[in-house]
């Protein structure tokens, strides 16, 4: 790998690197603060559903080149191969993209992407925004079995997904019918990558290279974006690559990595991706390789033909290979996959050139945003008794406190060591916050000072996670909530309670059984359901929690970091949320 490069500040690389997209596209703008890239209003355009995209920086062209007029309307960018946060995506939905027909959120399946995504979603639609979601999942290069519940990872076919969607949003079509598109699109497109070697993110230190560094002769297949390594290495020349690159996606015979049957009668469309440090001389050999070796051994002759830069892994010394079998979107004439795919895009980071008119009709990139952006936290009818809200929480956050060294314990022996001080710091916040603000009788205004204090202070999969579930909490309060005021009671509780539940699992595919904070938290929703008695509920969280003593991980950090001795402790997210569930019942009982 090479490490030498001509910015080692990876702070002031993506701030520099977002500055510089309006220089070459005037009809975007960037909110620096924020690392949002978004399509600049334009008065004499009629209002269109707007899609959003983004991911950890390093991808580049893919996200934030790729905002322009038939393709995303924003971008929003994390660190270097890090998701940007909720707060970030939230701020992008809500206030620098055209809500008025709705909102898609294209998103690669990768945990913190999704988590973080999908709680700006739950968070926009809890504000009455129309918001739907499609994460891709492309890579054949995990399989099945290596996938398990978090399914494949998304690569460089997600930018088909995101040009066909752009292109009909910017006919004028509906938001059911661009999500529904994008997600035919998406169901249909096979991947993987292969590279000569990691990469090297500036700023990090220079390790030597131990056995994990690729030999001189020895390519890694099923590689991921991220620095990730594949699912094989090989000694093979460029024509042995591409056979097995191309068997993973189209050989039926292969029940771990056969998602996609494509056949010589279909039509296909084939994207050559530069994963970001292979010359374009080179890619042009890689490019005619593919194409004969699909003609010879498959039968199959692409009926368009994409070869470039898309979606990289900063300077990465590599090339991916996408295969989209085109389906009938059933929209009609000018609906269709290829007529989509076709359509000029105003974005520098695709292939079409930005108008002469754009160019005559530009104006400063930078925009100042000095209106509040602060979003009205709405009122409903349900009311509560506040002082006794405040004292029962009050009580539950100081027993979360209390078994923080429990729970740090636990995650020392199962995880990274981070979670109870993660839950500390949330509680504390809380707590301060219940000292500082202003008493409300309102149920779900209650709720959303909460919420903001979790966005705020609680990060990691396990604040991203209690912040989906609780704006999904929110929006199930406000469908509950009766046209006249009346108080709320366990049973309005429990209907939001399994409303949220449900909510989450579009973005996390933790079950009880799985030993996550699942385990203590859907016994005690669905016990609440039943007997609509905290009491109830609270105890069947603590058994829940407990029961995932022995129990092996599925899913979460545990899987890969675990060490001796977790047969006998619990999972500490089930531990720490059974904890404040008991806490809590005891305050109310109070």
């Amino acid at each position: 790998m090479s490490a030498k490069h001509f910015i080692n500040d990876p702070t002031h690389l993506v701030q520099t690197a977002l500055l510089s997209i309006p220089h070459t596209n005037p009809s975007v703008s960037c909110d620096l603060a924020n690392k949002i890239i978004y399509l600049r209003p334009n008065g004499s355009s009629s209002s269109q559903v707007s899609l959003v995209s983004g991911g950890g920086s390093g991808h580049e062209p893919s996200f934030a080149s790729f905002v322009g007029r038939g393709l995303l309307s924003g971008a929003v960018a994390g660190t270097i191969f890090a998701s940007p946060s909720a707060e970030q995506v939230r701020r992008c939905i809500l206030h620098r993209v055209d809500k008025e027909k709705g909102v898609l959120v294209i998103v690669m399946n990768y945990t913190g992407d999704v988590l973080n995504f999908g709680m700006a979603v739950e968070k926009a639609r809890a504000q009455g925004v129309e918001v739907d979601m499609v994460v891709v999942g492309d890579d054949t290069g995990v399989g099945r079995a290596q996938g398990g519940k978090v399914g494949r990872r998304g690569i460089a076919g997600t930018v088909l997904v995101q040009k066909i969607a752009g292109a009909l949003a910017a006919r004028g079509a509906s938001l059911k019918e661009v999500s529904a598109t994008a997600q035919l699109t998406a169901d249909n497109i096979v991947s993987i990558g292969s590279s000569l070697s990691h990469v090297h993110v500036p700023g990090r230190s220079i390790a030597e290279a131990g056995d994990n560094e690729l030999k001189e002769s020895e390519v890694e297949i099923g590689m991921g974006i991220h620095n990730e390594d594949g699912s094989e290495r090989k000694t093979t020349e460029l024509p042995g690559l591409v056979k097995i690159m191309l068997s993973s996606c189209l050989d039926t015979s292969d029940k771990d990595r056969n998602f996609l049957d494509i056949s010589r009668n279909d039509e296909v469309v084939l994207l050559v991706n530069n994963l970001g440090g292979v010359s374009v001389l080179e890619l042009g050999g890689i490019t005619n390789e593919v194409v004969e070796q699909l003609a010879k051994d498959w039968k199959i002759k692409p009926v368009r033909i994409l070869s470039g830069t898309f979606m990289t892994s900063l300077n990465g010394l590599g090339f991916s290979i996408s295969l989209l079998k085109i389906k009938n979107t059933g929209l009609g004439s000018g609906g269709s996959m290829l007529e989509l795919l076709d359509a000029p895009a105003e974005a520098s980071g695709w292939s079409a050139a930005v108008s002469t008119e754009t160019w005559k009709n530009r104006s400063s990139s930078t925009i100042k945003h000095e209106e509040s952006e602060d979003d009205e936290i709405s009122s409903s009818n349900l009311e509560l008794d506040s002082s006794r809200a405040a004292s029962a929480l009050t009580t539950a956050l100081n027993r979360l406190i209390t078994a923080e060294p429990d729970i740090t314990n636990y995650d020392t022996i199962v995880g990274d060591g981070d979670c109870g001080i993660g839950l500390k710091r949330g509680a504390e916040a809380i707590l301060k916050m219940l000292e500082r603000s202003k008493k409300t009788d309102d149920a779900l205004v209650f709720l959303q000072n909460i919420i903001q204090v979790v966005e705020t202070t609680m990060d990691g999969t396990s604040g991203a996670i209690y912040a989906i579930f609780l704006n999904a909490l929110a929006h199930g309060l406000r469908q509950n909530s009766p046209s006249s005021p009346q108080p709320i009671n366990a049973g309005i509780w429990a209907k939001a309670l399994e409303s949220s539940l449900q909510a989450l699992s579009k973005y996390t595919p933790a079950q009880p059984g799985d030993r996550t904070l699942m385990d203590a938290l859907v016994p005690f929703v669905k016990a609440l359901s039943k007997e609509e008695s905290i009491e109830a509920a609270a105890k069947a969280a603590e058994e829940g929690a407990q029961g995932t003593k022995g129990m092996k991980a599925s899913l979460g950090r545990t899987v890969y970091v675990g060490g001796e001795g977790w047969q006998g402790v619990p999972d500490p997210g089930a531990h720490g949320l059974a904890e404040l569930l008991l806490g809590l019942r005891d305050g109310l009982k109070e």
